[in-house]
């Protein structure tokens, strides 16, 4: 496999490519009608497609996921430096705070939050130290 493309549903495109490039401080590598893509890395990009534009696509054969949004659709676990800051930062921007920073049962110390649209957005920093 050569990149993993991660698609996420919004109601409203511009709104979350919004949130999205002032979250990740970058401009989207492609940006029109139906689908905006920001690169997160040479093998991974973040889609954002709208809900009503997946369900034209699989011929209605779906359930529109812009009807419930208190139903995490998916959750990005995105690994940063500072997460307390990168939390601050997606509530400033419209997100909703589900869960400060603290360290978690795996070892990570991870703050949780909601985009506009249900997704769960987990910023990460990995506490454990690896020794060889």
């Amino acid at each position: 496999m050569n990149k993993f493309m991660f698609i996420i549903y919004a109601e409203n495109q511009g709104k979350s490519k919004d949130f999205y490039r002032d979250l990740l401080n970058k401009e989207p590598i492609l940006d029109v009608p139906g689908m905006t893509e920001f690169e997160l890395s040479e093998k991974a990009s973040l889609g954002i497609m709208p809900g009503d534009g997946i369900v034209k696509i699989l011929e209605n054969k779906i359930s529109n996921p812009n009807i419930v949004k208190d139903i995490p659709k998916c959750e990005l676990y995105i690994l940063v430096d500072d997460v307390d800051n990168h939390y601050s930062k997606a509530i400033e921007l419209g997100g909703r705070g589900i869960s400060k920073g603290k360290v978690r049962s795996w070892g990570d110390y991870v703050a949780y939050c909601l985009d506009f649209d249900g997704n769960i957005i987990a910023f990460a920093k990995s506490t454990v130290q690896v020794g060889f």
